[in-house]
């Protein structure tokens, strides 16, 4: 995270050398974020996928499935904070009681309780919340290691690393230890989908932009957007084609949060 915010200005830099008439508005950026997926695809298929398949493939389902629902509680504190700051009561309410509920009564989040109470998951960032409240996305950018983003959710990311309790863990072999597992954990669940992606995109890039961009204003709109959107400035991401929910997070390492069944 230390690391994001040269990364932004190199690229607002970037883009007044990058943009022109024949650049696509959404990602006028397009040769230097090639460049990076080009980067972050090599780091997956050298480290990230191996290790995700064996962990999928050595670790229990139900050991698998506790991870994976203790991250995901914790993703619902900082939801609460974002869904409270768009003055959504009735998703910070659930993602209260669902913190609330799987902590105390699910071993720490291991067991997802709420779920099984029919308490709804709102997750939510804070590059939702800026795009709740208007802020444009700005450019595409694929971000290293990171994966796909905007100049608004990168800049959201910076306030998200305030809100993760993994990144508040003072014990630096704990948090560490966690970050990793987090890491290894993401990319297991997203091993069918990138399996998909193999086999139904030409170009992996330009699928992962277009669901992307399509995935992140669906999210803000609480999976309804708006038909028709006023288009105030070039960075303004324009309507691309529906595409399977399965296929939504596919950049090839953890990036943005999973796609719920």
């Amino acid at each position: 995270m230390k690391l994001l915010l040269p990364i932004l200005m190199l690229t607002l830099t970037l883009f007044g050398c990058a943009s022109g008439p024949g650049a696509n508005p959404r990602d006028p950026l397009e040769p230097f974020n090639r460049g990076v997926y080009k980067f972050n695809d090599g780091v997956d298929r050298a480290v990230l996928k191996p290790v995700a398949t064996a962990y999928h493939d050595v670790v229990p389902t139900m050991v698998r499935t506790g991870v994976t629902n203790f991250f995901g509680n914790l993703e619902d504190a900082w939801s609460f904070v974002n869904n409270t700051l768009q003055l959504k009561g009735q998703a910070a309410g659930d993602s209260f009681f669902r913190f609330g509920v799987n902590t105390f009564l699910g071993l720490g989040g291991v067991l997802d309780v709420a779920s099984e109470m029919r308490i709804e998951k709102h997750t939510k960032d804070f590059g939702h919340t800026l795009g709740y409240w208007g802020v444009k996305p700005g450019p595409y950018l694929m971000l290293p290691l990171l994966g796909p983003s905007t100049v608004r959710d990168a800049l959201g990311r910076t306030i998200d690393a305030q809100g993760d309790m993994v990144s508040g863990v003072s014990d630096i072999p704990t948090r560490n230890s966690l970050t990793v597992v987090r890491a290894v954990d993401t990319r297991s669940e997203l091993l069918p989908a990138t399996a998909m992606l193999d086999e139904v995109a030409l170009d992996k890039y330009s699928f992962t932009r277009d669901a992307y961009l399509q995935r992140r204003r669906s999210a803000i709109f609480d999976g309804n957007p708006p038909d028709e959107e006023a288009m105030e400035s070039v960075f303004e991401p324009v309507p691309v084609a529906q595409v399977p929910a399965e296929t939504l997070n596919t950049a090839g390492i953890p990036g943005d949060e999973k796609v719920k069944p």
